[in-house]
């Protein structure tokens, strides 16, 4: 018999809405040890934290169960068994990444995915740490995936805690102390009769440990440059499709999820939003807010979700953690506009059209010559409203303070990232 993870309830303050029942996931059980990974020693990313953007080894250097590796990427070959997920019956094959080490200890750990999900297919992925005491957590669902949403309705893995390590949503948690690596997994399931299988392109994580204190805001690195990004409101869609999370005035980041789609002219195709009433404008918003919609907790804003659906669509998209403005400034001069996850309370962030927020995604479309930050906030009241400019300081304690600079970077291969140098970021 396979364990199941019961359904569980949780409160999860870094998006707009509430966390509510998860869909139960299978978990198979463990494959041989893989070798160990080791990545070289690098510098502290800023003085108030630690952060690590890392990509999984290359796919041939994992354990791969049932699975094909060519063109960097990992399919179905031959599956080797079958699983009983949310009712239904499916054939699965799995790849287990190495251990990875990042160069320092960490407490939080944020997997990302580029994965194709053809008609009857999905995935789970799963991840598992290792603390400082040298114990290895269990394996944790950190995501039942799929673009589709017809026979089985994506969602984070719900609560799942042990000594070493517990999951909120889409983050893993050190339960005490610190954690030294960190391993990922993916199941790829299909429908029995089907011949169709999932395409792994990369799997990636941002290890960090998170700054209990704020540091000084950082001072302006490069010239100033605005994007053109284009500019939707969340408030246009007030009361729309509540199924979603609760309607537009909950999809801040669906709705800047959108933008960042949008500068990169590869927002999703009007056939798959023929569903979403005529009478609304910016109908891809809501159907962007339909596609990442987490089924575990009831709402649009599962940073892994979010990324997953938008690589499928302009070729690479992850969650990662920056140290301060300058490392922000770097994606702009790049051409890559950054969706932020911003929290303040009142009189914290002056020009904002809310007055307070828990978790609130915003996109960094540039910075002035001051260095004070352009910024596209899906909040406003109307599409013309949404450009801002928000003091630096403000801004960057609204950006660190809970989220510790967390971003979803979006981009397509006209785009390259910035020179990584020693920052280990990206």
């Amino acid at each position: 018999m396979l364990p199941h993870f019961s359904s569980t309830l949780r409160l999860r303050a870094l998006a707009i809405g509430c966390l509510s029942l998860a869909l139960a996931g299978a978990l198979l059980t463990d494959p041989p040890a893989p070798e160990r990974a080791r990545l070289t020693a690098a510098t502290t990313a800023g003085q108030h934290r630690f952060t690590q953007y890392t990509t999984t080894p290359k796919f041939r250097t994992g354990v791969g169960e049932g699975v094909r590796v060519a063109g960097g990427s990992v399919t179905m070959a031959t599956p080797r068994g079958r699983v009983q997920l949310a009712g239904r019956t499916w054939a699965w094959s799995r790849w287990t990444s190495q251990l990875i080490y990042p160069a320092q200890t960490f407490t939080e750990l944020i997997p990302t995915w580029n994965i194709t999900t053809p008609a009857r297919t999905l995935v789970q992925v799963q991840a598992r740490v290792r603390n400082a005491a040298g114990t290895l957590s269990g394996w944790k669902v950190m995501g039942t995936w799929s673009t589709r949403d017809a026979r089985v309705k994506r969602s984070s893995g719900g609560t799942q805690s042990d000594s070493v390590a517990r999951v909120a949503t889409d983050t893993l948690v050190a339960r005490n102390g610190t954690l030294t690596s960190y391993q990922l997994r993916v199941l790829l399931l299909r429908g029995p009769a089907s011949t169709a299988s999932p395409v792994v392109r990369s799997l990636q994580a941002v290890a960090s440990r998170p700054a209990t204190t704020l540091p000084v805001t950082s001072r302006r690195l490069l010239p100033a440059t605005t994007l053109n990004v284009p500019r939707y409101s969340q408030m246009t869609h007030r009361g729309q499709y509540p199924q979603y999370g609760g309607g537009g005035q909950a999809w801040c980041s669906p709705t800047a999820l959108s933008m960042l789609l949008g500068y990169y002219r590869a927002l999703p195709k009007p056939a798959n939003y023929a569903w979403v009433s005529k009478t609304y404008s910016d109908r891809w918003v809501d159907h962007v807010a339909r596609v990442v919609y987490d089924y575990g907790y009831h709402g649009a804003g599962n940073w892994a979700f979010n990324t997953a659906y938008a690589s499928n669509l302009t070729g690479d998209a992850f969650v990662t953690r920056l140290t301060d403005l300058r490392d922000a400034e770097r994606f702009i001069a790049a051409g890559i506009p950054l969706a932020a996850s911003i929290s303040f309370s009142r009189g914290q962030l002056t020009g904002a059209p809310i007055s307070a927020t828990a978790g609130h995604l915003v996109v960094i479309a540039g910075f002035t010559s001051t260095g004070d930050v352009v910024v596209n906030d899906p909040a406003a009241p109307n599409n013309s409203t949404v450009r801002r400019v928000y003091d630096r300081g403000q801004f960057e304690r609204a950006w660190l303070r809970r989220s510790s600079g967390t971003v979803y970077v979006v981009r397509d291969a006209a785009h390259p990232l910035p020179a990584r140098g020693a920052n280990l970021n990206w």
